[in-house]
């Protein structure tokens, strides 16, 4: 086990440092214990088999303020996948008790600022914190080819798109538009997801060839928008897959549910789902026509151990090196 304290008392100073000096060969969980602290670092994880555990997402707090506006000294901007504050890349990283936090603020003054960039298979999150506002929570990998300019900019713009597994409990996110986005498998499960204002949950781009995107499970939808002034989400590319199932919803979320992005992509192969929700938000009978009400037995299926399990059977619940 290593030790991180921001005081000085383990064996590093910032967290950077005790992930550079684990060898990226190794195929034995490294425990990286991230004492109480903020710590001001633009983290970057491209190794497996890390594993990174706080003090409490309250006390242990990993902060940065890149934004999409911001220029690098060439004068190019950022954009969008340059702004994290933590990029975790690596497959088979677990991190339990952190927050992940952007601080540059709100998108219609900075653009887009993520909190993580999270790129790697078999990554689980666990009681931490992502806070932030336009695009929060990225989860990898990026889509062929961006719409709008010739490339996306970032740590995998070159890399071969992979399918990625990706799981979240008893976790906080936070933001406003398109807040959780990306094209992973990723499980939500026991969590709270919490709008700070108008936009849009997700912005799912699920591949044609994977079968499940975003599933939320029993989760808790709050935040301080106005009432039916969020959606459930937009699809970010054709074959956008989301499915809430058993969660509490809240009165900010839009009677339609879902958008269009503008009318930008068709909705033929959208798979949009709910089933067994409560809340003030979950009445589905005004729901965009589009979306799937999912029936007991196929709600039945989407449980975590289900979704994530790929051909190698990953289980969530079994822990590595923690």
């Amino acid at each position: 086990m290593i030790t991180v304290a921001a005081d000085g008392s383990g064996d590093f100073l910032s967290i950077q440092e005790a992930v550079d000096q684990i060898p990226m060969e190794k195929r034995e969980p490294t425990i990286i214990h991230i004492k109480s602290g903020v710590y001001k670092e633009k983290l970057y994880i491209d190794k497996p088999w890390i594993t990174l555990v706080g003090e409490g997402a309250e006390t242990t707090v990993i902060s940065y303020d890149d934004y999409a506006k911001k220029v690098f000294p060439s004068g190019e901007p950022y954009h969008t996948f340059h702004s994290y504050t933590a990029y975790i890349g690596g497959d088979h990283v677990t991190v339990e008790g952190v927050t992940i936090e952007n601080t540059a603020g709100s998108g219609e003054i900075v653009g887009q600022a993520l909190a993580a960039y999270v790129d790697g298979d078999c990554v689980a999150f666990r009681d931490c914190r992502f806070l932030g506002h336009q695009d929060t929570l990225f989860t990898g990998p990026l889509p062929p080819k961006p719409r709008d300019r010739a490339s996306f900019g970032g740590p995998r713009e070159d890399a071969p798109r992979r399918p990625v597994r990706q799981y979240y409990e008893r976790c906080y996110v936070e933001g406003d538009v398109d807040f959780i986005f990306g094209s992973a498998t990723a499980v939500f499960q026991d969590c709270e997801i919490v709008s700070l204002g108008r936009g849009w949950i997700t912005a799912a781009s699920t591949p044609e060839d994977v079968q499940y995107g975003y599933v939320f499970l029993r989760c808790k939808l709050t935040g301080d928008a106005p009432e039916q002034s969020v959606g459930l989400g937009r699809p970010w590319r054709n074959y956008a897959k989301t499915a809430f199932v058993d969660c509490w919803v809240g009165a900010h979320i839009k009677a339609a549910g879902w958008d269009r992005w503008n009318e930008q992509e068709p909705v033929d192969e959208v798979r949009y789902m709910e089933y067994g929700s409560v809340g003030p938000g979950a009445v589905t009978s005004g729901r965009a026509e589009w979306e799937s009400e999912l029936n007991v037995q196929e709600a039945g299926r989407l449980t975590a151990q289900r979704v994530l399990a790929g051909d190698d059977g990953w289980d969530p619940a079994i822990r590595s090196g923690g």
